[in-house]
């Protein structure tokens, strides 16, 4: 069966429950809820009902065959934050991407390695460009 992909941005406790899939892979309601930051965690009936909305949603896919259903995420971490991001861009800066990374940049010092990441993004980028008729 051929993945859906979701159309719903997820809450922030909907991204907490898909972070830990991206990071861990398939997992049980018992095995999100415990990982879950003291700070997100709430009952366990509550992460339950959350991740049945999230299947609802089309966020996770749920599978059925064992006893404790396995939950996992239903796009991966690049698509969704992809879809993050372009909504951010066009809903905030008025479509600039230049004008986000450039508020990301500002807003909280980068590390040297970030940095560098973003230069070589940056060579990459108008390397690109130069090659273009």
């Amino acid at each position: 069966m051929p993945r859906r992909k979701p159309t719903v941005r997820p809450t922030d406790a909907q991204l907490a429950i898909l972070n830990f899939l991206w990071r861990s892979g398939p997992a049980t309601v018992r095995e999100v809820h415990e990982a879950l930051p003291a700070a997100a965690r709430r009952g366990y009936t509550t992460t339950l009902k959350l991740m049945q909305i999230m299947a609802q949603k089309g966020l996770v896919e749920r599978d059925e065959t064992a006893r404790s259903h396995v939950y996992a995420a239903a796009a991966s971490e690049r698509e969704m934050k992809d879809r993050l991001v372009d909504d951010l861009v066009e809903k905030a800066f008025d479509g600039s991407g230049a004008q986000l990374a450039l508020r990301a940049l500002s807003h909280k010092q980068a590390s040297r390695a970030e940095l560098d990441e973003v230069r070589r993004l940056l060579d990459e980028l108008e390397g690109e460009r130069g090659r273009k008729p």
